[in-house]
């Protein structure tokens, strides 16, 4: 039998990210700064908060005026109304609520809770007052990592997975 082996390095020094990084060239000064480099094969994995950031897809609450299904629901769970809009956008269907929680179909087709939309570490302000941002998932996941991947392999010439 032949053995394998694998090992996770996290990456030294990665900065908060904002809209619009390039996410290629933060994990590139992140690997030069861990005297680290690229070998074929490789798997990079980021957290999709990381990528749902560079994407901009962070949105204030302020912005978000929610419609009848949203105020139903959010004095149906306690939620805020905004935030049940945001949720109702990424959904295809909700499946089912209680208090504090809805469980959806995302658009992705995942199943997920409040349609994935973190509020942890996004914008200035905290919970549902002023300057509270929401986080929505990537719109699309796998062109990002494919876009990411081909940035890494053009830029190292090796072959990179990106999850």
């Amino acid at each position: 039998m032949t053995g394998f082996s694998y090992s996770i390095t996290a990456l030294p020094g990665v900065p908060a990210v904002r809209p619009g990084d390039d996410l290629a060239r933060v994990a590139l000064d992140a690997m030069q700064a861990g005297r680290l480099a690229f070998a074929d094969g490789d798997v990079l994995v980021l957290a999709q908060k990381v990528v749902s950031k560079a994407e901009g897809r962070q949105v204030a609450l302020a912005d978000v005026t929610p419609g009848p299904r949203a105020l139903e629901l959010a004095a149906e769970t306690g939620k805020d109304a905004r935030l049940v809009e945001l949720i109702l956008s990424e959904a295809q269907e909700v499946l089912r609520t209680r208090p504090n929680l809805i469980i959806v179909r995302h658009r992705l087709g995942l199943v997920l809770a409040n349609a994935g939309i973190d509020q942890s570490n996004v914008g200035t302000g905290t919970g549902y007052g002023q300057g509270a941002q929401a986080l929505l998932l990537p719109l699309d996941p796998d062109a990002s990592a494919a876009r990411l991947r081909d940035a890494l392999q053009a830029a190292t010439s090796k072959h990179i997975a990106v999850l």
